[in-house]
């Protein structure tokens, strides 16, 4: 990737810092994964793009996550769209199909992805690792309902992943990925036997609670 250095260097300091408002599961290690991740699906799919527009894209996508979870794609482009130091590195066009993209991210979003960009960050945000899973759901799943006991918890990372990567689940993937394609079939082949997984992330909860 090739990305403006003065564009990187304002994002890096002025963009990244907002993310430690939000929880663990969108904090900015989880911003660089989709960085890297987006990067990663245009390489591998020889995607004809702008560099600078995905790298933004995806540094902007869940910076509103902390002020409502449940509309954070809309809030997020919201507070993109209002950063006036972007227009020094993009003309309109470009800033509207950052802001859609940013829109249209969401894995549960009724409709496809207006552009090839919205197809990437929306790809790139989805896990490819099971532990991820893990951590993600339990450290969200804590901060929708502090009083949840770990088994409450447990139960409803089962259900979510059900839901969202199950047979006919609604996480959309729009481009070849090897990696994404072994996590499917992994992740698939461990929520078929719900006691598994539960014993498994109460496992990975139980040595890892200090950092969740």
């Amino acid at each position: 990737m090739k990305i403006n250095k003065e564009l990187k260097k304002y994002i890096e300091e002025n963009v990244f810092p907002e993310y430690s408002k939000n929880e663990k599961g969108h904090s900015i290690d989880h911003i660089k994964y989709v960085i890297d991740r987006s990067f990663e699906l245009v390489k591998e799919n020889k995607l004809d793009v702008n560099d600078d527009m995905v790298y933004v894209i995806a540094a902007y996508h869940d910076i509103g996550h902390h002020i409502d979870s449940k509309t954070h794609e809309k809030i997020s482009a919201d507070i993109m769209s209002k950063d006036k130091n972007l227009s020094k590195f993009f003309n309109e066009e470009e800033l509207l199909t950052i802001k859609e993209a940013i829109e249209d991210h969401r894995a549960s979003s009724d409709s496809e992805p207006r552009s090839i960009y919205g197809k990437i960050v929306s790809s790139a945000d989805r896990n490819i690792a099971i532990e991820d899973c893990y951590s993600r759901t339990y450290s969200y799943g804590k901060k929708l309902d502090p009083n949840a006991t770990d088994e409450e918890l447990f139960e409803r990372a089962h259900k979510v992943l059900v839901k969202k990567f199950g047979e006919g689940g609604y996480a959309k993937f729009f481009f070849k990925d090897k990696k994404y394609e072994k996590f499917l079939k992994d992740l698939r082949k461990l929520l078929s036997d719900k006691e598994k997984f539960i014993k498994l992330q109460r496992e990975y909860v139980e040595k890892n609670r200090d950092n969740l």
